[in-house]
């Protein structure tokens, strides 16, 4: 049940940025990366070799929609080695095995320092491996730190919503 859960849930946010958000780009500059909200979602203690390919997968869907050959599949698969990370930074040790990272389970502060963590590393690997060099560094940092801040408020968004 787990795999076709976690298919559907690819298929509908790779839809949405192939189709949506990957056309949108704020002053040029930002843009919204829905799709990391897939890496936020395991939950604790999920195998991280499974996380790992999952996040690839992902990550290898979106490069194969949005023309960057290996870019997201890296940046990706960074995301989802960071993840176990970063929620054992904000979770309290008698925490429940498998709990499920969600605003409600970590509180809104831990939850949106998380998210904002993870993303903000997430655009600098991408950003980093599409622009491939420091020539216009502005752009580049324009670009992280403008995606971090919109994929954030979507993502504490779509969480208000989630049960």
């Amino acid at each position: 049940m787990d795999i076709l859960k976690r298919l559907l849930l690819m298929f509908l946010l790779a839809m949405a940025h192939a189709l949506v958000f990957h056309r949108i780009h704020v002053f040029h500059f930002a843009t919204i990366f829905l799709y990391v909200y897939f890496v936020l979602l395991f939950p604790r203690n999920y195998p991280r070799w499974a996380m790992l390919l999952w996040c690839f997968f992902m990550g290898l869907v979106i490069d194969m929609y949005s023309n960057t050959p290996g870019v997201a599949s890296a940046s990706m698969t960074l995301a989802g080695a960071l993840q176990p990370v970063l929620l054992d930074l904000f979770l309290p040790r008698d925490a429940e095995e498998n709990m499920p990272v969600s605003a409600k389970n970590l509180g809104f502060g831990k939850y949106l320092a998380m998210v904002v963590m993870l993303i903000f590393v997430y655009c600098l690997t991408y950003f980093t491996l599409e622009s491939f060099s420091f020539f216009d560094w502005i752009y580049w940092l324009e670009s992280i730190l403008g995606t971090t801040l919109l994929t954030s408020c979507l993502i504490m968004a779509f969480e208000g919503f989630r049960k």
